[in-house]
């Protein structure tokens, strides 16, 4: 059985566990906290983020674009239709643009601002940059979904998947970033219907389970977070 190093509400792993369970796999979790910089963990991952992957052969997989190509590559061809990543050249450079997107730029622009300030800066030492939230940050990343939201939805009104007609690792990336930003309630889900019932689709998923069954202590979801009809 393979591990998984990961952060509950790090969007990247939430990314790799929707991989792994659309794949059949349930790997050991290990819950990090990277601000910690637990010496073990940094034995595996000197970069001290999460996820990382630990094979039983005793092989690390850090990153989650690693992880992804990683898994592909290894079990990518046992799945046959339910390949994550397509086996034509243009339709995989397509799936990578938007796996760049989602697991890097949305990252940036949203996710890491809300998660940060409203969820890991509650369980952050002064020194690990613990403290009030920025409201500054948090108005700048509820600015940013705004316009990642209609891009999503632009996606969906040309193609039934963003990345295509099947799904694929963009539209698990795009999920996960999502579903930590939902638990928060700031996702303007009213101001795009489209991206809203692509959202649906992927969230009714078993593979979603888990995740929306997850809780941040002392924090309640928005309440629609688990509703699979919104």
């Amino acid at each position: 059985m393979a591990t998984l190093h990961h952060a509950p509400f790090c969007p990247n792993s939430r990314f790799i566990r929707l991989a792994l369970a659309e794949m059949g796999m349930e790997p050991e979790l290990v819950e990090e906290r990277p601000w910690e910089r637990r010496e073990a963990f940094l034995a595996l991952n000197p970069a001290g983020t999460t996820p990382v992957l630990l094979e039983q052969t005793g092989l690390v997989v850090p990153g989650a674009g690693i992880i992804a190509e990683y898994l592909d590559e290894t079990r990518g061809l046992g799945l046959s239709g339910r390949r994550l990543l397509p086996e034509t050249t243009a339709a995989r450079v397509e799936v990578r643009r938007l796996l760049n997107w989602f697991l890097v730029k949305f990252d940036s622009e949203v996710t890491d601002y809300l998660i940060t300030e409203k969820i890991y800066k509650r369980f952050m030492k002064t020194e690990e940059g613990g403290g009030a939230p920025d409201m500054a940050a948090i108005r700048a990343a509820r600015a940013n979904v705004r316009y990642h939201l209609k891009y999503i939805g632009y996606l969906i009104g040309q193609r039934r998947w963003i990345a295509g007609d099947h799904m694929t690792y963009a539209d698990l990336a795009a999920a996960a970033h999502l579903s930590c930003v939902d638990y928060l309630g700031d996702v303007p889900w009213e101001e795009d219907e489209m991206a809203r019932d692509w959202y649906a689709r992927l969230k009714s998923r078993p593979s979603f389970r888990a995740i929306l069954a997850e809780r941040a202590p002392g924090m309640a979801p928005a309440a629609h977070y688990a509703n699979l009809d919104f």
